[in-house]
């Protein structure tokens, strides 16, 4: 991307170094403050995130959605009650006004839990084991990518701490065992159709999310007054934005924007990391941040309410 392009676009560029390597932590901080109470949306470079690292979990997930479709459905998020596993192509609507089907298909991973772990037999919400697919080194790529973003994102949270007038360390024991989740994304190439979405408007339910793509244009955000916009690509580089849980959390500071993907002129692959707080986290809105504007709920409950919405057929 030029550096014209950078200037004319609404969705900053964050370099994190300011922040985690203590270069300009204060400046930082007002800058990602600009970005969550203006469009949700920024990018953030120099992540320090292994680039070897990243190249593995995009080869992995290219492997398992080219496996063969009776393969994956063995792994299929539809028989499992945790938000793990397959979803299979047009099983998923996420714009739920105008109930478009979203042509795309995915692949969930939570929190890694051994199956006789005390949660998983306590049938503790969103606490489940994680499918895997029969693909050599998918597994450990797949939970050393998944680590290294759950650090990344926890850290991100002191540095909104700050801005919201919080201890730097107020949201680190609501991050302890989140239900993040991973979510490989593959989107065919466009047919052409009348009413062809990759995934509908919608905004996403956790605390933040962290994406990364392939480059392959499709990803838009609705500005608040109404104008759909391309998220620029920049190489290396996060798309971060507001989910609806930090949000509702910060009682309406920050802005949770619609955001969409069109149909892709070629296949389009990303990785998506959804950091959503342990699941007996008490969503209620912050000190500071005035007259609470929605009802106190756990983290596990408002994931659930969302999550039912999405699904054409249903979880298990």
């Amino acid at each position: 991307m030029s550096g014209g392009a950078a200037a004319i676009s609404p969705i900053p560029v964050l370099d994190w170094r300011r922040f985690a390597g203590g270069d300009d932590p204060w400046g930082f901080v007002a800058d990602l403050s600009a970005a969550c109470r203006g469009t949700g949306f920024f990018l953030l470079r120099h992540h320090g995130i292994d680039h070897g690292l990243i190249a593995d979990v995009f080869a992995h997930a290219d492997d398992f959605f080219g496996m063969a479709e009776a393969d994956k459905a063995k792994l299929s998020i539809a028989t499992n009650p945790h938000n793990r596993g397959w979803a299979a192509m047009g099983s998923e609507r996420l714009d739920e006004t105008s109930g478009q089907v979203d042509r795309k298909e995915a692949f969930n991973i939570g929190f890694d839990l051994a199956p006789r772990d005390p949660r998983v037999l306590a049938g503790e919400p969103f606490r489940g084991v994680n499918l895997w697919p029969p693909i050599p080194g998918f597994r450990d790529v797949m939970l050393r990518y998944y680590q290294s973003v759950q650090n990344l994102g926890v850290v991100l949270h002191k540095a909104l701490a700050i801005d919201l007038g919080l201890e730097e360390t107020f949201f680190d024991d609501k991050f302890t065992a989140p239900m993040a989740t991973l979510r490989l994304l593959h989107y065919p190439p466009a047919r052409g159709e009348a009413g062809e979405i990759g995934a509908g408007a919608h905004t996403d339910y956790g605390s933040v999310t962290l994406l990364l793509t392939d480059g392959e244009p499709g990803l838009q955000v609705r500005l608040r007054g109404g104008d759909w916009v391309d998220v620029p690509h920049v190489e290396d580089a996060y798309v971060v934005n507001i989910g609806d849980c930090l949000m509702r959390w910060s009682n309406d500071t920050y802005i949770s924007t619609p955001h969409r993907v069109l149909p892709p002129a070629r296949r389009r692959r990303s990785v998506a990391f959804f950091l959503d707080p342990n699941p007996d986290a008490l969503i209620a809105a912050l000190p500071g941040t005035g007259t609470p504007k929605y009802q106190a709920v756990t983290g596990a409950d408002y994931l659930r309410s969302r999550l039912e919405a999405t699904y054409a057929e249903g979880q298990g």
